[in-house]
C-alpha cells in the first residue's frame, strides 16, 4: 500500500491593508504612550481613595474590606460567578440598548450590582437608619465592586490577542479609574466624613507631584 500524502497548504502571509501596518503600529504606539500616562492617575486615585475611606466609621469601614476578601476568596477556592457577572452585563444592555454607543462599553464601565445596590439602600434609608442595614450594604458594596472589578479584568484580558497586552492595559485603566470615581462618588453621598472633593483634590496633587519628579529627572 502506497504511502498517502497530505496536499500541502500554502500559507499565505498576513496581508495589511496599504498603509494598514503603519496606522496599526501608530495606533500601538500611542495606546502605550497613554498607558504610562495613566499609571501615575491609577496610583493617585488608589492612594487617595485609601486615605478618604479611612475617614468613615471603622466597624463600617471592615464591612466594605470584608466583602472585598469574601468575593477574592469565593473567585479563587469556590466559584468563579461567571453567569452572576453575565446577568449583569446584560442588565446593563439592556439599560442602553437605545443608545448603541455605549452598549458594549457600559458593561464594562459600571458597575451595575454596585449602582443598583446603593439606590436600594438609598430608598431604604429613607424609612429606617439601621446601623446593622448599613453594615450588611457595605459588605455587599465590597462584594460587588470586587466582582465586577475583577471579571471585567478577566473578559477584557481574554479579548484582547496583542502579546504585550496594550489593549488590555489600555481598557483596563480605564474602567479601574472610572469605576473608582464612581465607588468614591457613592460613598461621598452615604458618609459625610468621605469628601469627594478632597478625593479628586489630592488625586490631582499625587499625580502632578509624580509627573514634576518625572519631568526633573528626564530634564
Amino acid at each position: 500500500m502506497e504511502n498517502q500524502e497530505f496536499p500541502k497548504q500554502q500559507i499565505r502571509p498576513q496581508v495589511f491593508p496599504k498603509g494598514g501596518f503603519h496606522k496599526q503600529r501608530f495606533f500601538t504606539i500611542l495606546k502605550f504612550i497613554i498607558v504610562l500616562f495613566l499609571l501615575p492617575w491609577i496610583f493617585a486615585f488608589t492612594v487617595s481613595f485609601l486615605s478618604q475611606s479611612r475617614l468613615i466609621e471603622g466597624t463600617t469601614l471592615s464591612s466594605f474590606w470584608y466583602g472585598v476578601i469574601s468575593f477574592l476568596a469565593a473567585h479563587l477556592f469556590v466559584y468563579e460567578m461567571r453567569i452572576v457577572y453575565n446577568k449583569g452585563q446584560k442588565i446593563t444592555e439592556g439599560i442602553f440598548r437605545f443608545f448603541s454607543p455605549l452598549v458594549r462599553l457600559a458593561p464594562f464601565v459600571l458597575p451595575i450590582y454596585t449602582i443598583l445596590l446603593f439606590l436600594i439602600y438609598c430608598f431604604l434609608s429613607l424609612f429606617t437608619r439601621s446601623f446593622w442595614l448599613l453594615q450588611c450594604f457595605m459588605f455587599l458594596f465590597g462584594f460587588s465592586f470586587s466582582l465586577h472589578l475583577v471579571l471585567s479584568a478577566k473578559s477584557l484580558q481574554n479579548r484582547q490577542r496583542d502579546f504585550f497586552k496594550i489593549n488590555y492595559f489600555f481598557a483596563f485603566f480605564f474602567v479601574y479609574i472610572i469605576n473608582v470615581i464612581l465607588l468614591a462618588s457613592m460613598l461621598s453621598i452615604l458618609f459625610g466624613s468621605f469628601s469627594s472633593l478632597l478625593f479628586f483634590k489630592q488625586s490631582y496633587q499625587i499625580t502632578r507631584t509624580i509627573f514634576s519628579a518625572i519631568f526633573c529627572q528626564l530634564f
